[in-house]
């Protein structure tokens, strides 16, 4: 019990040392005019209220270069889009041409060479049909 009393006291002498201390004043930061009008230095920390909602208001309303940007953007992705729909139907006319020629060379191959077997046949042999 007598340590935590002997403890107290101890603090409590260095709590007074330091707070009557020239070491304490010299280490806080003083301003000159300042320091004697506390309402002078509230007023450069705080802002009236008026001056702090129009800041907001300034600062929450968007440019106008934002909404150019934005119909810009949506120009381009417009753009875009058609290109991807053109190119898209050029594709499918491309691959329905190619589609239709392959299926007419393979038709006019087939009726060739049916024309081949027709004309060789000697009426010896049963036909062959290769390709149906």
């Amino acid at each position: 019990m007598s340590w935590t009393r002997v403890l107290v006291l101890y603090f409590l002498t260095t709590l007074l040392i330091l707070t009557f201390s020239s070491v304490v004043e010299s280490a806080a930061v003083q301003d000159d005019a300042k320091s004697a009008d506390p309402q002078g230095a509230a007023r450069q920390v705080f802002m009236p209220e008026s001056d702090a909602s129009n800041f907001f208001k300034r600062r929450t309303r968007r440019s106008v270069r934002y909404y150019e940007l934005q119909a810009e953007q949506r120009v381009k992705i417009a753009a875009s889009e058609r290109r991807r729909e053109y190119n898209e139907e050029q594709r499918n006319e491309y691959e329905n041409y190619v589609e239709e020629d392959r299926d007419e060379i393979n038709e006019r191959s087939r009726e060739t060479n049916e024309q081949l077997r027709e004309y060789h046949y000697d009426g010896l042999y049963p036909r062959y049909y290769w390709f149906h």
